[in-house]
């Protein structure tokens, strides 16, 4: 969960609305690879290719290797407090609009130039180009935020941003925007010039190898190369593992972490993810439109059998829109408990005492289990009277783009996956704003607080508001809130003194 700054780290000058943010440089002294690590380390998981690194993408494995070659301006640490990166300091001029970016000096990138503000006007360019598209219905995403916002350089050392409205989670957006050298924009997606600790030495669909970057403005990198490995089999990756031919392996299933338990060669780290597993409701037309038939859906689920059935056990039911790796989650908030008497009196008021039928959309993948996650509700809906009819989709793409133009039925399977609480609440919440994922779901008080929010850049006070959004968002039940379900990777003993983020990303150094 994204921590409040404290007072060392957030603080006003002269006037509330005045914001400075400041933070020690990285301690840059390099030194060699230290002679009891190791020169290779070889990672296994079940795509290798990062695409555009300019695209609207939550993909772990893209992630893991676009932030090992590149940096973006800010960055999370693993508490999820923004930290400097390529900019050492920033802040927000009293309109509330206005930020400033001092950036770090002598960082070089892999072709050797060094960073200036040009780069970073540059690459925020091309990430805000509708030609550079998106993955899964993302094109158009960083647009929706920042088409109209004025990006420039102050000087060389210096960007400004001015959004068109105070926008106080912007950093949400930043951190995941990779900086590039201008004079290799042109070359991508073909070629990868960033300025992290690892450069590309070799690219391919099965492989993508990366070298140590000598010239890393900050800690020298700790492997020489890594070689992340694609390997569709969950299967095959615990054999690699076990055999010693690879050093990390992601995307496991349970009963895979549980054979790597049993061996002494290797360990399992798990987390409980930020995914949420979830249907959107169309709550635009027909019978999800009633708030009460919406609510009705969600007490009549036993999300604790249905987790034990399907996920054997390897999630956590939500309590609404948000987890708690989310900025302004709320714990208090209750679950929906398994309640079918509670479902037939709410569709009974809202004229369905004598049955209901609806047909839901789900795709063949993404989540790979939304198949019998269908199957499981035709089943617990028929208990409440309500009879479902499911559409199944194969083409995964197509059927974002399905979602994207709210041409569901009444309702579709989907995984919620930003870390932004933000970026949730403008994508599929606020209808003001009817973007991308948005369903339908309308409720004043929230899109108030939503426009409340943006203009609050007090921490503390921000995590209020959201916590307020979520309480309602949890009691309109604009989804069926499923679960979020736990991860797993392999790690030799060899990689013991590794950390695992809490994002699930793959960061080695």
């Amino acid at each position: 969960m994204r921590k409040v700054f404290s007072e060392k780290k957030f603080f006003y000058v002269g006037v509330p609305i005045f914001i400075i943010i400041m933070a020690l440089l990285t301690n840059c002294e390099r030194s060699s690879i230290s002679p009891d690590r190791l020169e290779k380390i070889i990672v296994m998981q079940s795509s290798v290719s990062p695409g555009d690194p300019h695209i609207c993408s939550d993909s772990a494995n893209r992630l893991s290797i676009i932030f090992t070659v590149y940096e973006a301006l800010v960055k999370l640490d693993n508490e999820g407090t923004y930290q400097p990166s390529l900019a050492e300091s920033w802040y927000v001029a009293e309109d509330s609009r206005t930020w400033t970016f001092k950036l770090r000096r002598g960082v070089k990138f892999h072709n050797g130039d060094i960073l200036n503000a040009e780069d970073v006007v540059a690459t925020l360019g091309r990430v805000l180009d509708p030609a550079i598209g998106g993955a899964f219905g993302t094109q158009g995403v960083y647009i929706s935020y920042l088409g109209a916002a004025e990006i420039s350089a102050i000087d060389a050392q210096k960007v400004r941003i001015v959004t068109e409205d105070p926008m106080a989670d912007l950093l949400d957006l930043l951190v995941a925007m990779p900086i590039s050298p201008k004079s290799e924009l042109d070359k991508l997606p073909h070629e990868y010039v960033g300025s992290g600790p690892y450069k590309v030495a070799e690219q391919t669909n099965s492989k993508t190898i990366l070298e140590a970057h000598d010239e890393y403005w900050g800690k020298a990198p700790t492997y020489r190369e890594i070689h992340w490995i694609a390997e569709r089999s969950s299967a095959k990756r615990v054999t690699s593992l076990l055999s010693g031919q690879a050093d990390v392996i992601s995307g496991i299933r349970l009963q895979d972490a549980e054979q790597i338990k049993g061996n002494g060669e290797a360990t399992v780290y798990e987390l409980e993810s930020g995914l949420c597993i979830i249907f959107m409701c169309n709550a635009q037309k027909g019978p999800c439109k009633d708030r009460r038939v919406r609510q009705a859906l969600n007490y009549a689920l036993d999300l604790d059998k249905l987790i034990g059935e399907i996920k054997h056990g390897a999630a956590t039911p939500l309590n609404g829109y948000l987890t708690p790796h989310h900025f302004g989650y709320n714990p208090e908030t209750p679950v929906y408990p398994y309640d079918p008497e509670k479902a037939r009196t709410l569709l009974a008021e809202a004229g369905y005492g004598d049955g209901l039928e609806l047909a839901f959309d789900i795709p063949s993948v993404m989540p790979d289990e939304a198949p019998p996650l269908a199957q499981f509700m035709v089943e617990q809906f028929k208990k409440v009277g309500i009879s479902l009819d499911v559409f199944e989709h194969e083409d995964r793409a197509a059927y974002s783009e399905m979602v994207r133009d709210k041409n569901i039925k009444d309702a579709c399977c989907f995984d919620s996956s930003p870390r932004s609480t933000y970026r949730v609440l403008r994508e599929k919440i606020q209808s003001t704003l009817q973007g991308p994922w948005w369903q339908g779901y309308e409720n004043k008080k929230v899109n108030d607080l939503i426009k409340k929010a943006e203009a609050t850049f007090n921490d503390r006070e921000r995590q209020k508001i959201y916590r307020q959004i979520y309480t309602i968002i949890r009691d309109d039940a604009p989804w069926i809130f499923l679960y979020r379900p736990t991860r797993y990777w392999g790690v030799r003993s060899s990689m013991k003194d590794w950390k695992l983020r809490s994002d699930g990303l793959l960061i080695f150094n």
